[in-house]
């Protein structure tokens, strides 16, 4: 019954919004053309002065905090979208209602068993912030801390779970019915989505994702990640320090307190690259409402990060084929970087390279034309994924993720300081990382992370090569034996062939001997003809011989 109210209560939005433009008629079957043609939203009259990218956003809006944060996701998928849907959708924040501040309570108690006076020195019911999943409450620890209470919205999972159904429904109607559908992957799409929201119930994920961030910038001057009060969290409650710094996005707030926000700009690009390459764990939803500014030393900034519910991972393989990617693009080495993209199966093994590097060259050398500042690197990875699309490069959700965070991290970067370099201030970053991996530092450094494994599998050595050598000796056997099994299997194939043609050419033999019986019903038994007998026996001999 609730699905059924929430459908209808989407066909509501639908049509007040009139989002049936955005269905591909022509690619539909004539049975659900007929049905959108005569459907209920020709009855409302398509809103004025508003483009269908702002009808889309005020819709998913209205939809509630399940859309509003899809609508972010898909933001980042412009490889998707058109270039208008994406830069409204961009705009989407998390304009959520709050939930009332009595039942966050409730739920706090319930999660740590315990009075909340019990708890806290002092709560504020009234929430500082409200998001698609959570809300933060301000709060004080009896030890006289400052911490921020994160609460999951009450029976957020059930409206999850009702929402990406009805989402799944609608993706896998788009991919079989329309033309472009398959190359869309809108049911991928809805799949990464719910892997992703639901991962972000779970404040204690987040937790942990927030005390390995930590551990990784310990004693760093490049950025401050709260500390997680262990002790007081669940699944439903998160308790952290409570940071205090500038919203990132308060530019003119920076300007005033005297922030060298060149400084400030340049560090964000080697924060990302030191979590994607030194750690391979990376904040991946890095928006302006995630990241502050530490002002107590403004010549030396620093930056704070909160709400790690979503975070990134590479492996070592993928880590060194996007290194190499971008330090041969700098060097405009396209060969290179088509010969990469198949080496690493990102594109089919078949992908004839040299047609691969044209199309690169094609889309890159516009771009190196232009000064260096007015580059966005960002734009330039997500042209590279749109053409490598074309020679069917499958999705790679790890490399999604990385392009949003890129694109959040330059935006950021160029909102503080326009004229920034990302391109100068990420090659000598890289082309370290690589030398340090292939020097002798790097290459002591992986010798003693794997000593351990090889000196414990030490003692198995000798039984090892003992077995090795064995098997190498009775390798000529097991070929033979082998050999004297297919031929077997091939006797009992072609045995069966024989059977089977047997009794079919037997069965054809008795069906024409008795047509031929049937066909003369006058004449008596002993008087049939003596070539219907022979048949008869024929057929029954194909058919019972001895097999």
């Amino acid at each position: 019954m609730r699905r059924l109210y929430r459908f209808f209560n989407i066909v509501w939005v639908v049509c007040r919004y009139r989002l049936d433009e955005f269905a591909p008629l022509t690619a539909l079957p004539l049975p659900l053309r007929l049905l959108f043609l005569f459907a209920p939203w020709h009855f409302f009259p398509r809103p004025k002065n508003m483009s269908r990218g702002e009808r889309l956003r005020q819709a998913l809006e209205q939809l509630g905090p399940i859309y509003v944060k899809f609508g972010q996701i898909l933001s980042t998928r412009r490889d998707l979208l058109p270039e208008d849907l994406a830069n409204e959708l961009k705009i989407l924040q998390d304009r959520v209602p709050p939930f009332p501040g009595e039942q966050a309570i409730t739920i706090i108690q319930k999660s740590l068993k315990a009075p909340i006076e019990q708890v806290f020195d002092n709560f504020e019911a009234q929430p500082m912030a409200s998001a698609s999943i959570a809300q933060v409450h301000a709060a004080r620890l009896k030890s006289g801390q400052d911490v921020v209470v994160k609460v999951i919205r009450p029976d957020i999972e059930k409206t999850i779970r009702i929402d990406i159904a009805l989402m799944t429904m609608v993706a896998k109607l788009v991919e079989t019915y329309w033309e472009d559908g398959k190359r869309l992957h809108p049911i991928e799409v809805v799949k990464d989505y719910e892997h992703t929201i639901l991962d972000e119930l779970d404040l204690q994920r987040e937790a942990a994702n927030t005390s390995q961030l930590k551990r990784n910038f310990s004693n760093s001057h490049l950025i401050y990640i709260p500390e997680v009060h262990w002790g007081y969290t669940s699944q439903n409650v998160l308790v952290m320090e409570r940071i205090y710094g500038i919203p990132i996005a308060e530019v003119d707030s920076l300007k005033k307190a005297g922030v060298n926000l060149k400084l400030l700009a340049e560090r964000g690009v080697e924060i990302f690259f030191t979590q994607v390459f030194r750690d391979s764990f990376f904040h991946a939803d890095m928006h302006p409402g995630n990241i502050f500014v530490d002002i107590t030393k403004p010549e030396d900034p620093r930056y704070i990060a909160i709400d790690c519910g979503i975070v990134g991972t590479l492996t070592q393989e993928d880590q060194s084929y996007l290194a190499r990617n971008l330090l041969a693009f700098f060097k405009r080495d396209y060969r290179q970087v088509a010969a990469l993209h198949v080496s690493s199966g990102w594109v089919p093994e078949h992908t004839r390279v040299n047609e691969f590097e044209a199309a690169i060259r094609t889309v890159c050398e516009p771009i190196f034309e232009k000064p260096l500042k007015d580059i966005s690197f960002g734009q330039f990875l997500l042209r590279l994924f749109q053409t490598a699309r074309r020679f069917d490069m499958e999705v790679q959700p790890q490399l999604v993720l990385l392009q949003k965070t890129l694109l959040n991290i330059e935006g950021l970067g160029r909102q503080l300081y326009p004229d920034l370099d990302l391109w100068s201030t990420a090659h000598p970053y890289l082309e370290n990382w690589m030398r340090q991996r292939v020097a002798p530092p790097g290459l002591f450094k992986a010798i003693k992370q794997q000593l351990p494994t090889w000196l414990e599998q030490t003692p198995e050595l000798p039984q090892v090569l003992y077995e090795a050598v064995d098997q190498l000796r009775h390798l000529d056997r097991y070929n033979r034996a082998n050999q004297n099994s297919l031929d077997a299997l091939n006797r009992a194939l072609a045995k069966d062939k024989q059977q089977r043609k047997d009794f079919w050419l037997g069965s054809v033999t008795l069906g024409l001997a008795g047509y031929l019986a049937l066909s003369q019903p006058s004449v008596v038994l002993q008087d049939i003809h003596w070539s219907i007998w022979g048949l008869s026996l024929v057929g029954i001999y194909l058919v019972a011989r001895p097999k």
